[in-house]
């Protein structure tokens, strides 16, 4: 078995980002370093990936910094038609090479979690106390003098009949 094998190492920063064009990531500095190993059959390509990328947060809607850090790997065989498969990227023959940079915006991308928010404190403070405006129940007097909490408390106590599903969803909200 004959193996080959060649270094790469790329600088991630936002022209990159803004020449992909895509909207989830637009800022970012990241070092990628590529191994490429040819065996008899494949390429095999190890991506390591380190630095940080800009992101909105999900609550406060400024940017934040996100760490990103992953080891990924895709194989690389020539074929007579491209196929993109899960494990297994095939290229035409009479082309010769791979564009890895959309490969390395999709492993950026996989490591960005689905919530991503300052942490505890750190959020714009002028946006939290809005979201707290509008997320906290109301406790102006309604216009026969009963608190519009306070009657919504009442219709949950007469009512036994209240889908227990509710009470999970107000769970969300409160620990948000």
């Amino acid at each position: 078995m004959r193996s080959d094998s060649c270094h790469y190492e790329f600088d991630l920063d936002d022209q990159f980002f803004k020449a992909l064009e895509t909207s989830e990531i637009q800022k970012g500095n990241l070092k990628v370093l590529l191994d490429v190993i040819r065996d008899d059959d494949a390429f095999i390509l190890n991506f390591q990936t380190d630095g940080h990328i800009i992101v909105t947060c999900d609550r406060c809607l400024d940017d934040m910094i996100l760490p990103i850090s992953s080891s990924d790997q895709l194989k690389v065989k020539l074929g007579r038609t491209f196929v993109d498969g899960e494990d297994l990227v095939v290229v035409p023959e009479e082309e010769g090479f791979i564009d890895v940079a959309w490969f390395m915006y999709e492993f950026i991308a996989l490591n960005i979690p689905i919530k991503h928010v300052h942490e505890p404190g750190k959020c714009n403070g002028e946006m939290m106390k809005k979201y707290k405006e509008y997320l906290s129940p109301m406790k102006e007097d309604d216009f026969d003098g009963q608190s519009i909490q306070e009657e919504s408390d009442n219709k949950i106590s007469s009512d036994n009949a209240v889908d227990p599903r509710w009470n999970e969803l107000k769970k969300i909200l409160d620990n948000n």
